[in-house]
């Protein structure tokens, strides 16, 4: 009877840690693959509201530098200093075209493709070129539209992306237009 006992107990006991052990796995797999979504889209959030105060900013008559020195320093949660980068242009209908007027870019490094002005070609001050299509419209001649446009690299915390072959964006995205 012992003898029978002590079998059933071994065997279930092994059954049960193997169980264990992929449930586990799989666990932490979920909760891992999750902290990296969250952080994703927490960021997300930061630099929605960080274009949409620049463009604020820039549209209440603040000087370009001003906004985006003010909009740096905002990006709290954020390492902007080290992965970010920031542009902020005026944008003018003159003649029924729209053309950079101004731009303030930060910080003043080389520009990299991947964090290029999607508004206009970025450089000093009073650039003239052509904008593209992904403007809003400007209704009428002489009006001006401010717009914020913000890059941050993002890596990943957890290495499952990597596990699992998932690929999460390196560079994220947005810009407000006011």
């Amino acid at each position: 009877m012992k003898l029978r006992f002590r079998t059933r107990f071994c065997s279930r006991s092994g059954q049960a840690l193997i169980e264990f052990t992929c449930v586990v796995f799989i666990l932490l797999l979920l909760v891992f693959g999750l902290i990296d979504f969250c952080r994703e889209i927490s960021i997300r959030h930061v630099i929605t509201s960080l274009t949409r105060e620049g463009s604020n900013l820039a549209s209440r008559n603040t000087s370009l530098a001003s906004a985006l020195d003010a909009v740096v320093k905002s990006a709290d949660p954020l390492n902007i200093t080290n992965n970010g980068h920031i542009i902020i242009s005026v944008v003018t209908n003159n003649a029924g075209q729209a053309w950079v007027a101004d731009q303030a870019i930060w910080p003043n490094t080389a520009v990299t493709n991947s964090t290029k002005s999607k508004v206009g070609v970025p450089g000093a001050a009073a650039l003239s070129g052509w904008i593209p299509t992904t403007l809003p419209p400007l209704p009428e001649s002489n009006q001006t539209i401010y717009v914020t446009e913000v890059y941050y690299s993002f890596h990943a915390a957890t290495p499952v992306g990597k596990l699992l072959n998932f690929n999460l964006p390196t560079w994220m995205y947005d810009a407000a237009y006011f």
